[in-house]
């Protein structure tokens, strides 16, 4: 079923702000963030071109709304990720799906990381979401090095690192410079050339 048709059900189903998100999601498929307008969004919906205002009061509101939806999308996929006995394992399977995510939605990616949209220095509405991701690394990290398939001594220095390692190599597919398959194999040889305690010399 397509965001379209969605969109239509949930506005004949009375549910006006559903609708309104799910054509803005489905612009944001193929337009960047930047060139999405209420009026457009209202035509998209089969709506009066007034009905976005009401329900987001301008499109900055909008922008967060959507935001939102997408931030939520970015989580779940990771979080699925992590579903293996494999603590390892689950930190190789996040950075994929984080990489994979920005690859299969680039204008979703790129708004839900616009410092106007989420600003890095005050908290937003995407900030529980925000704070659930680093939740997600903190507990794969510690649970790696408590099994002993990593090895250091300060786990947020390292979460910080890696982060910055992921979302690297997602510019990097998103800008063209590194095919999205060649990621899992970067991952991999990153995190197993951090010895464990057996292979500590």
């Amino acid at each position: 079923m397509s965001s379209s048709t969605s969109a239509a059900r949930a506005y004949h189903h009375g549910d006006l702000r559903a609708a309104l998100l799910a054509a803005a999601r489905d612009l944001l498929r193929t337009h960047p963030a930047r060139s999405l307008s209420l009026r457009e969004v209202a035509r998209r919906a089969g709506v009066s071109h007034a009905a976005p205002a009401h329900h987001f009061g301008d499109r900055q509101g909008l922008l967060v709304a959507l935001a939102l939806t997408c931030m939520t999308e970015f989580v779940t996929a990771q979080e699925q990720a992590a579903a293996t006995p494999d603590a390892l394992g689950n930190l190789l399977g996040v950075g994929a799906a984080y990489v994979a995510y920005a690859a299969q939605h680039p204008q979703a990616f790129t708004l839900i990381f616009d410092p106007e949209i989420c600003p890095p220095d005050r908290p937003s509405p995407l900030t529980p979401l925000i704070e659930r991701n680093h939740a997600l690394l903190d507990s794969l990290i510690r649970a790696a090095l408590h099994a002993g398939q990593l090895r250091s001594d300060q786990p947020q220095a390292l979460a910080a690192a890696l982060w910055g390692t992921v979302h690297g190599l997602a510019q990097l597919v998103l800008l063209g410079h590194l095919p999205p398959d060649a990621v899992p194999a970067a991952l991999h040889a990153l995190l197993t050339a951090v010895p464990g305690p057996q292979n500590a010399t």
